[in-house]
C-alpha cells in the first residue's frame, strides 16, 4: 500500500500547486478590486492600502510572498473583514461546517445505503417504486426549497424545531439543515446502491453462492461490498463538498459556517478570503480523493496493480 499511497501524493500536490497558481492570477486579472468603491478613495488613500496590503508589488513578487505565507500556514489578512485574519475567520466557521456536513453524510449513509439495497432485492415491487420516487424527489428539488419547506412545517406550524441559529450546536438547531443537505445525498446514495446492488445480483460469483446453498444474508453481504465501489467513489467529492459549508444552507439557516465566505469573498473582491477558501476546498477534495482511493483498493485489491 506504500508504493500506492506514494504515486497518489506525487499527483495530490502538484495538482493543489497548479489550483493555487490558476487560482491567484485569476483573481488578479479579473477587473476591479478590494477597495473599489462607489465614491472614490483618495488617491493618497488608494496608495497607503495598496502599500499596506503589499498590492503595489509586481504581481510575480505577490505570488512568491502569498506562496511562502502559504507554506508556513498564513492565509494573511482579510480586505474586507479587516478585523481579522483568514486564519480567524476559518477557525470559527469551518469547525461549524464540517460538524454539519460530517452529520448530513453520516445520515446519508445509514439511510440511502438500506434504502438502495431494499430496492435491489424488491426489485420492480412496491418498495423499489417508493424508494426510487423519493429519490427522483430529493434529487431533483433543490435546498433553497426543501429547507424554507421544513422550517414552515417544524419550525413555525409544529414548532417542534428553532426555524435557524446555531446556538453552540445545540442538536435541536442542527436538526433541520442536516437533513436539508443530507436528503440530496440519501437520494444519490440510493440509486447507486441500487444500480450496482442490481448488477453485483446477477453476477456470476453470486449464482455461484446461491446454488451452494448459502443463506441470503451472507449472499446480500457478499453483494454489499462488490456493490459499494461505485458509492465509495462518489463519497470523495460529495465529502469534501459537505465538510466545506453550503451557501445556501447557511444562509437560510443563519449557520455561521464558512460556505458564504466564498460569495462574500469573490463579491467584495477580497482576494486572500477567495484564495483561501480556494485552497481550504482543493485540500479536501485532494484528501478525501485520496481516502477514497485506499479505501477502493482495500475493497478491489487489483486496484494496487494499476
Amino acid at each position: 500500500m506504500l508504493p500506492f499511497l506514494l504515486r497518489r501524493l506525487a499527483t495530490a500536490i502538484p495538482t493543489l500547486f497548479v489550483v493555487v497558481t490558476l487560482s491567484f492570477f485569476l483573481m488578479r486579472v479579473a477587473p476591479g478590486g478590494p477597495f473599489d468603491l462607489e465614491r472614490p478613495l483618495e488617491a493618497k488613500v488608494m496608495e497607503n492600502l495598496q502599500r499596506i496590503y503589499q498590492l503595489d508589488q509586481p504581481l510575480y513578487r505577490q505570488y512568491l510572498t502569498y506562496l511562502g505565507a502559504l507554506l508556513r500556514g498564513d492565509f494573511g489578512p482579510s480586505f474586507y473583514f479587516r478585523d481579522f485574519s483568514i486564519g480567524e475567520l476559518f477557525a470559527q466557521g469551518l469547525p461549524v461546517s464540517m460538524r454539519l456536513g460530517a452529520c448530513a453524510l453520516t445520515l446519508a449513509l445509514l439511510i440511502g445505503g438500506p434504502l438502495g439495497a431494499l430496492a435491489a432485492f424488491r426489485q420492480n415491487g412496491n418498495a423499489d417504486h417508493a424508494v426510487m420516487g423519493f429519490a427522483a424527489a430529493g434529487i431533483t428539488i433543490p435546498n433553497f426549497v426543501v429547507a424554507p419547506v421544513l422550517q414552515i412545517v417544524f419550525g413555525l406550524t409544529l414548532a417542534w424545531l428553532p426555524v435557524g441559529g446555531w446556538n453552540g450546536g445545540a442538536l435541536r438547531n442542527i436538526i433541520l439543515p442536516v437533513v436539508t443537505l443530507a436528503l440530496p445525498q440519501i437520494a444519490v446514495i440510493a440509486r447507486m446502491t441500487r444500480a450496482a446492488m442490481i448488477e453485483t445480483l446477477r453476477a456470476n460469483h453470486i449464482r455461484t453462492l446461491r446454488a451452494q446453498g448459502l443463506d441470503g444474508s451472507t449472499v446480500a453481504l457478499h453483494a454489499l461490498r462488490a456493490s459499494a465501489l461505485p458509492v465509495v467513489s462518489y463519497l470523495g467529492p460529495a465529502a469534501a463538498a459537505l465538510l466545506t459549508g453550503s451557501v445556501v444552507v447557511e444562509t437560510i439557516f443563519g449557520i455561521p459556517g464558512i460556505g458564504r465566505y466564498f460569495v462574500e469573498g469573490a463579491l467584495n473582491r477580497d482576494y486572500t478570503l477567495v484564495m483561501g477558501t480556494v485552497v481550504v476546498i482543493a485540500v479536501f477534495v485532494l484528501v478525501f480523493n485520496l481516502a477514497v482511493d485506499l479505501l477502493y483498493a482495500l475493497l478491489d485489491p487489483r486496484v494496487r496493480l494499476d
